[in-house]
């Protein structure tokens, strides 16, 4: 691969991993929410005793696990890219 193309993919995947990095911090903060969240609904539903507190807590709980799911493909997709990155640096490293 020639030097300019392997340092287009470069800056490409940086930026990349830059907004990556950005939205991992929001997921971080929305996760922290839904889980406090989800556990407040959990002490609820199980002082009240009620369907609709069960229900509340199940439905917060689901927001909480989608979450962290979310959060998770994230941190996949930030380790592809770093290995990507560490492959092209590779290549950069050996044409010299």
């Amino acid at each position: 691969m020639a030097r300019p193309v392997i340092e287009r993919r470069l800056s490409e995947i940086a930026e990349r991993l830059l907004r990556l990095r950005s939205d991992l911090a929001v997921a971080d903060e929305q996760m922290a929410h839904f889980s406090e969240e989800a556990d407040e609904a959990r002490v609820r539903a199980l002082v009240s005793e009620t369907a609709l507190a069960d229900r509340e807590h199940r439905g917060a709980d689901r927001h909480a696990r989608a979450m962290e799911r979310h959060r998770a493909d994230i941190l996949v997709e930030i380790e592809r890219l770093e290995s990507s990155q560490d492959d092209l640096l590779d290549k950069l490293t050996e044409g010299r």
